[in-house]
This record gives structure tokens, C-alpha cells and sequence, in this order.
């Protein structure tokens, strides 16, 4: 049972049936379970291990959450040889993978990620953490999961606002590194890449390849890794600022938003540019910020990416090339 992609040596990725892959997997090991009951109905019958359940949503990604677990694992009289299997989207997988990380000082983990915006993002990489007082990740830690899912099976329960959501990851992932699949992208509908289970699969695949790539070359966001914050320096300040975009919604906003500032600084053809936009467009995103520029830009002197009095943003110079230019926080308002 070979592996799709092998992330940093030690962690596999599947793209394939969680059904028939886990039981192998996971071997004889005592497995804890940690998801939601929403995630429990649709797949719990594939889960014959014991549970944590935890609640749902952004609001759940905290410290609070994160002990509640814990203190649950103590109960159970979890130990070190306990396998902890985090099944659902991306909040559940990064909460998951920061308390395996912390229990005991460590457990074996894994992941079955049943959302499309967890299967091309969150899920892969090794990034786990939580959210304070509204500040993405601020508390977390790169540790690698043993092995990661993807089932394209999990993705037809989802609604179209959470489908097209891990759509705009998909794009991000083109700009950076796959100009083929960007194209492709052009030629399809939302209704395709919702329908055309090889099309989706094909997406998956790739956006998992980008990744995989870059986490190879850098873990830890030292350097080429920081590529894939294309836009999420935008959509962090857009999700402190306003409730009204999730987070696949306010990183095609902040691609489109840098996109629009590459051009305006000389560095992006406002050919591309218009690609950009129109293939977001096209595939059912709002490009309208719903807070003012001032505002975001406030927001983004606070992201965790930033270094003191620098901000990292990741400029796109072609489809399939991105750049990593660092700047002054006080120069935001010569690039917006």
C-alpha cells in the first residue's frame, strides 16, 4: 500500500478510500477518535474505536478546547502507545494535531480529513494549532501526522459554500506552483468540479503535490514554505475584521487583493491578474471586501507571520511562479 506522497520522510498521504486504507493503517493499535457528531453520523459506522467528540466551527479552535481533550484522554487512561485519529475538516485536524503533539509529550497521530479545504490545506504538513482571541494559530507547533486520508468520497456531503471554500486553496495552489492545473481550472465550472469526481481527484492531487513539495524543501516556514501564505496575509485580517467570510472565501479575496497590488507595484501582469480574478469570479466568490482597506491593513500589522517591524507578502509574478517580498509594515500602504 504505497503512499501518493511521503511529506518530510515521515508523514504519508493518501488520496483514496478511508474504509479500505484505515484498518491497515492503524493496525492493532488502541485508537482514540477525536471529531464531531456531525462527522460521527456520516462516517461513524467506518469508527469502531472510542470518541471525543467536539463541537463545530472556528469558535471551537482554542486553548479551552484543547485542555476539554485532554482531560477526556486522562480519563480514558490514554497512554503513550495510544493512537489518536482526528477524522473531519481543517479546525478538527489542527486542534487534534496540537494536543497529540502536548499529550504525554508526544502521541502517534493521523488524520482523515472529509473536507475539501482540510484535504488540499490544513490536514497536510504538520501545522497544528489554535486560535486566541480571534488571531489565527497563534498557539501551535509543527509536528507531522503519520499519515493522512483523503477520501474524495467524504467531499459529496459537503455544502457548495464549504466546496467551493477548499476551491480557492486549489487556485492558490496553482498560482504558485501548477500552471497546467490553473489552466484546467479555466475550463471548468463549479458544477463540473463538483460532479467530475476524476476532475476533483485531479485538483486534490494537485494542490497536495504543491504542498508536499515545499514542506519537503522547508517545515518550518523559514523560507520557500512561506509561499503558501499566498493571500492568507489578506484573508487573516479579513476573518478578524468581519464574520461574514469564511476562510476559503477571504483567501480568493486576499489572492485577488495582491494580485490587483503585484500589478499596481510593476511586478504582475495585469493580464494575469484579470485570469485571476475571472476564474474566482466564475467559480462563485465575492472580490468585495466587506471592511475597509484601512482597517485590513491594521489587522495585518498583527498577523504571526510578521517579524517585528517586517511583513512577508507572497507576490504572484505568473501563473505557476510566486515571490516572497518582505517589507515594511509601514509600506502596506504603498502596495493597497
Amino acid at each position: 500500500m504505497n503512499p501518493d506522497f511521503i511529506v518530510r520522510s515521515t508523514s504519508c498521504v493518501y488520496i483514496g478510500s478511508a474504509r479500505e486504507l484505515l484498518p491497515a493503517l492503524v493496525g492493532d493499535r488502541r485508537v482514540v477518535v477525536i471529531t464531531d457528531a456531525n462527522i460521527d453520523r456520516l462516517y461513524g459506522d467506518m469508527l469502531p474505536y472510542e470518541k471525543i467528540m467536539v463541537g463545530r466551527g472556528e469558535s471551537m479552535k482554542t486553548l479551552q478546547t484543547v485542555e476539554q481533550i485532554v482531560r477526556r484522554l486522562i480519563a480514558l487512561g490514554a497512554d503513550r502507545k495510544t493512537f489518536l485519529l482526528a477524522v473531519g475538516g481543517g479546525i478538527v485536524t489542527d486542534v487534534a494535531g496540537l494536543v497529540a503533539s502536548i499529550y504525554m509529550r508526544g502521541l502517534s497521530f493521523g488524520f482523515i480529513s472529509t473536507t475539501l479545504l482540510g484535504q488540499v490545506d490544513a490536514s497536510v504538513g504538520g501545522k497544528n494549532g489554535v486560535n486566541i482571541d480571534g488571531y489565527k494559530n497563534m498557539v501551535g507547533c509543527f509536528t507531522q501526522p503519520e499519515f493522512v486520508i483523503c477520501d474524495p468520497q467524504t467531499l459529496t456531503s459537503l455544502p457548495p459554500r464549504e466546496f467551493r471554500a477548499g476551491l480557492a486553496e486549489i487556485v492558490k495552489a496553482s498560482i504558485i506552483g501548477d500552471s497546467a492545473m490553473f489552466e484546467r481550472l479555466e475550463r471548468s465550472s463549479f458544477e463540473e468540479l463538483r460532479s467530475d469526481t476524476e476532475l476533483l481527484a485531479a485538483a486534490v492531487r494537485s494542490a497536495v503535490r504543491v504542498k508536499a513539495e515545499i514542506v519537503e524543501r522547508d517545515e518550518r516556514e523559514s523560507g520557500d514554505r512561506r509561499l503558501l501564505n499566498l493571500g492568507h496575509t489578506l484573508a487573516h485580517a479579513v476573518e478578524k475584521s468581519s464574520r461574514e467570510m469564511n476562510h476559503g472565501e477571504a483567501v480568493a479575496l486576499g489572492t485577488a487583493l495582491i494580485c490587483d497590488a503585484a500589478v499596481k507595484m510593476g511586478l504582475l501582469d495585469s493580464a494575469v491578474r484579470d485570469r485571476v480574478v475571472r476564474l474566482l469570479i466564475r467559480l462563485g466568490f465575492v472580490l468585495a471586501s466587506p471592511v475597509p482597506m484601512a482597517k485590513l491593513l491594521k489587522e495585518v500589522g498583527k498577523d504571526k507571520k510578521s517579524e517585528g517591524a517586517q511583513i512577508h507578502l507572497i507576490v504572484p509574478r505568473e501563473i505557476g511562479r510566486c515571490e516572497v517580498h518582505t517589507l515594511a509594515k509601514e509600506q502596506l500602504g504603498e502596495w493597497f
